[in-house]
Parts: C-alpha cells; structure tokens; sequence
C-alpha cells in the first residue's frame, strides 16, 4: 500500500503538464485585447480634439427657388449728379398758323432836306442870298425866292455852306431867326480864288427860318460862281423831336 504522501507527489506530476498546457494556452497574446491577460487598469482620459479636416469641395447648383415677396419700400436715395447731356432730337413738326394780329401803326419816316447853289455873285448884302441852283429839294422846305429855309418837322438839323471867293473878302453869316448864329470870313488874294466854309448844329421849331447872307458892307461882298465855280448851301433833319410828334 502506497502512502499518502506518494499517491499525492503522483497526482502532480499527472496533472502538471496539462496545466501547462493550459497555462501556455492561456499565455498566448489576444491580437484584439493584448493586454487581456494583464490585471487592467483605471481607464484614461479622453484625448484632446484633433485638427478640423479641410473644406470639402463645392456642391453642385441646386434648382432655382422660387420668386419671393416684395419687400417693403426703401427710403429715398440722394439726388445723383446730373448726367451728360444727350444727343440733339430730331426737329418737331411746324406748329399750327396763329391768329392774325391786330394792324398795328404805321410807321412814319420824318424827311426834310435840301441842297442849292449860287447861279451869279451876290447883288447886296445884309440881304439872304438867294441860292436859285436846285441840287435837292424834295420836301420843298427851302424857298429859292427868298433864300430862306423854313423848318416844318421840330428837331435837330445840319446845317453847311461851301462858298467861293473872288474878287473882294467875304464875311458871311448864318441866321436863325433874324439872328447871326455863326460868322465866316476869308481876305481875297489878288489873282487868286479862295474858298470860305462852315457848318453847324441846330435845333429848330416849327416855323424856325435858317439862312445865310453878306454880312457887313458891300466891300465883304466876294461871294462867286460861274460855270466852273460853286458856292453851295445844304441842310438836312438828324432826327425830330419824337414828343412832338
């Protein structure tokens, strides 16, 4: 009979290396849990978030939505600039022909003018010389008997007189209304003719005489013409007296 002692020294060493075979088994590393066959740990901590991936590329356009609403009314902008001025239109069509007017009034031009000579020397003086040669006198202002102008329009008038000398001095004189407005004298040259002239602005009346004649004695008297030689006298209306007419 086999003690107690041997029996158990049997029984280990039977056992023994199915244990082994269970301990290598149980060794082998679990590619999935590696560390199942270790005494595990707390768990750890939740590691920190990682980088933002980049943008992924752009969708394609999705279909048109539909019209919306109108929205309420802005406030009102600032005035613009004015902008450039445009082409030139084509021309309208001719309006329609207006009423007649009323006849308005006539329109009336004031003439009076004269131009004369001297035919022959002058007979006398301190008498108007009677200039009886006709170069104008339409209106017939100017009496060829009497040598004298007579003012019928008021106004301003031109008077001038271009007198030739022979023979003896000349002193003559202007009137207006018996009164000397104005004297030219010129000394006669021995075998000489000279010329004597003059000129003057006036303001006449209606019924205002304008003439010329010797003034002093008959020594003055050189006045002269003939056919080749004139001694002339003119005058003509600048303008009437507009508040008389």
């Amino acid at each position: 009979m086999r003690s107690p002692a041997g029996f158990l020294l049997c029984s280990l060493l039977l056992v023994a290396p199915h244990c082994t075979e269970v301990a290598a088994q149980e060794d082998k590393p679990d590619p999935k849990n590696p560390c199942a066959n270790w005494m595990g740990g707390a768990p750890g901590y939740p590691g920190h978030n990682g980088l933002p991936g980049r943008d992924g590329k752009d969708g394609k356009d999705g279909l048109k939505g539909e019209k919306g609403e109108q929205g309420p009314k802005g406030d009102q902008g600032e005035v613009g600039l004015p902008g450039q001025e445009g082409s030139r239109g084509f021309p309208g069509h001719p309006g329609l022909t207006g009423m007649k007017g009323e006849k308005g009034e006539s329109f009336f031009v004031y003439r009076s003018a004269f131009s004369v000579g001297l035919k022959e020397r002058v007979p006398h003086p301190n008498v108007p010389i009677r200039f009886s040669k006709i170069y104008y006198n339409e209106q017939n202002h100017y009496d060829a008997s009497t040598g004298k102008f007579l003012c019928s329009i008021p106004g301003t008038y031109y008077f001038a007189y271009h007198l030739t000398v022979y023979l003896s001095d000349v002193k003559v004189s202007l009137y207006k209304k018996d009164k000397a407005v104005i004297f030219t004298y010129d000394q006669f040259q021995q075998n000489n003719v000279d010329q004597a002239s003059g000129s003057v602005l006036l303001h006449l009346s209606s019924g205002d005489e304008v003439w010329l004649q010797v003034y002093g004695e008959g020594n003055n008297n050189g006045v002269y013409a003939d056919n080749i030689n004139d001694s002339t006298f003119m005058g003509f209306l600048l303008y009437p007296d507009l508040d008389v007419h």
